[in-house]
């Protein structure tokens, strides 16, 4: 189960999110098709990527923030750069471009600082942007808790896409998150579990502020929990390309195509 798109889009151009997406797009291909193998993967994620040991020895402070941009695969990537397009646009229009830079910065160093303090002796190097997005899914869900969110929900050869309020995406995310981080090792399953949970947390309290500046609860009772734009609306549309008849349709054998005669998708 994961999200697709919301029902939400923003008043303004999201540049800050743009930018962070092009800026982990640039960096993944930077050293993912210039580096020569697997090895030379390994020490350049142990050298940039978060690795608790070193900053307990004093060393490797940097990383907290190098280590939110990079990522271990297409999969990885693609993934937290869906995450960050669907939720970093309304929190964006609602912060402003710098201050929202900021708060997925902070987002970040919170979530990278919870992993630390689960396991500060592992030697496994942390890589990804995934605790800044948690980030921004928790300002999302404090500040548009009814927002609607496509979900596309895959059960073996089943799929359908269902629109939910945010807050029950958001929070099966968050708990799945906080049980996977309690029941799996933190040397097993290559998932940073608490630094998810802790970026979560991280941006619904740095987003407080904001939300008590809007009225609180008054703030939800204006907006009914959505972000402030009409909804963007979703519905099937028909295609130009014409169907294929069995047997003898037209002299030549070919299927007709005219105005109304293409199948819907």
């Amino acid at each position: 189960m994961f999200p697709i798109r919301d029902h939400n889009p923003s008043g303004r151009t999201p540049y800050v999110t743009f930018a962070l997406i092009a800026v982990n797009v640039c960096v993944f291909l930077g050293y993912w098709l210039t580096l020569p193998g697997e090895m030379a993967l390994g020490r350049f994620f142990f050298a940039w990527g978060l690795v608790p040991a070193r900053i307990g020895f004093g060393e490797g402070y940097e990383t907290f923030v190098t280590s939110m941009f990079l990522h271990g695969g297409w999969m990885h990537l693609l993934g937290n750069m869906l995450f960050l397009f669907i939720f970093g646009d309304n929190l964006e229009d609602e912060m402003g471009h710098v201050r929202f830079l900021l708060f997925y910065l902070m987002s970040g160093l919170a979530a990278a600082g919870l992993q630390f303090a689960a396991d500060p002796v592992s030697m496994i190097p942390m890589v990804g942007a995934s605790g800044a997005i948690a980030g921004v899914m928790g300002g999302y869900l404090l500040l548009f808790p009814r927002a609607k969110v496509d979900v596309l929900v895959i059960f073996i050869v089943f799929f359908r896409i269902f629109p939910i309020p945010a807050w029950i995406m958001l929070g099966l995310w968050f708990g799945f998150q906080v049980f996977n981080g309690a029941m799996t090792p933190s040397d097993v399953g290559g998932v940073a579990y608490w630094a998810h949970a802790g970026g979560f947390v991280a941006g619904l309290v740095l987003c407080l502020p904001l939300w008590l500046r809007r009225g609180g609860p008054g703030f939800w009772s204006r907006t009914q929990g959505v972000p402030p734009h009409p909804d963007a609306q979703y519905r099937i549309v028909r295609t130009s390309v014409p169907p294929v008849r069995r047997g003898g349709a037209t002299s030549n054998n070919r299927p007709r195509s005219g105005p109304g005669s293409g199948p819907w998708r």
